[in-house]
């Protein structure tokens, strides 16, 4: 409930209007056809800046994508869309979603610049986008980024992969990583042999991290959940006579049977038990 979201959004669903980040919604590829929206302002108002939106292979079998990338493109949008294809989309396998070469295509049948990364090599990432954003801005057009990754754990917490992945599936993906070595195994090396970090430094990052982790996940816990009235509040700029009307009869409902829902896990919740 410390969130800008005040704890009603998912752990990755995060947003920042100072930092100029939308949040993510639940429902694929909602963020994308925004995305193309806010492209096409910032090329119009001449301004120096895109718009760039993340998702998924699967995202992209949704329809609001190719509406996105058909406006972007034939509005000249300064928007940069970034693909993470880690070959799931959940549970369904890219076999399963299309039968051409993968994404990255589709950005060139829609006319814009396109280009297929490793998207477990950082610096392969960075300058693709760098890249792009130059483009973009300079030739007031979109262009798309394809990150080859793979997911090794679970697409969340609700999900148990090993349902529709084989051990087979997931011994090639190990040895893979055997050879070229995981992301962050890579990078670590990396800043280690420029002189960038020491081995110590990594170690104390670590042991940072996992503490913080901990400290956070004990103040969730002990923390009460939102009071019941944020169910109500920052949707509309006032609260419309309709919600009011939900709010009282819940109000009237937990005064009844308020003891089946254990209010005083909520902060006041003990206020709707006495109303």
């Amino acid at each position: 409930m410390h969130d800008l979201g005040k704890g009603r959004q998912m752990p990755v669903h995060y947003g920042s209007k100072e930092l100029n980040i939308c949040t993510v919604s639940s429902p694929l590829c909602t963020q994308v056809p925004q995305a193309s929206g806010a492209g096409y302002q910032y090329r119009i108002k001449g301004q120096d800046r895109i718009a760039i939106t993340y998702f998924g292979e699967g995202a992209a079998s949704e329809g609001d994508f190719h509406s996105a990338l058909n406006f972007a493109a034939t509005l000249r949008c300064q928007t940069l869309f970034f693909c993470r294809n880690n070959m799931y989309a959940i549970s369904t396998p890219i076999d399963d979603q299309y039968a051409g070469d993968g994404i990255v295509v589709r950005g060139v049948a829609y006319g814009m610049p396109s280009v297929r990364v490793d998207g477990n090599d950082i610096f392969a990432i960075y300058n693709a986008c760098k890249q792009a954003r130059e483009l973009i801005i300079n030739e007031k057009r979109p262009a798309l980024v394809e990150a080859i990754s793979y997911r090794v754990g679970d697409h969340s917490t609700s999900d148990f992969s090993q349902r529709y992945r084989d051990d087979k599936e997931m011994q090639k993906w190990k040895e893979l990583l055997t050879k070229i070595k995981s992301p962050i195994d890579r990078f670590e090396k990396y800043l280690t042999r420029r002189g960038l970090v020491k081995p110590e430094d990594t170690a104390r990052f670590r042991d940072e991290a996992r503490t913080a982790v901990r400290e956070a996940l004990k103040n969730a816990i002990e923390t009460r959940k939102p009071p019941i009235d944020d169910m109500f509040t920052d949707v509309y700029d006032f609260i419309p006579k309709n919600l009011e009307e939900q709010r009282r009869e819940l109000k009237e409902h937990l005064k009844l049977y308020g003891k089946e829902y254990e209010l005083e896990q909520f902060k006041e919740g003990e206020k709707y038990a006495n109303s």
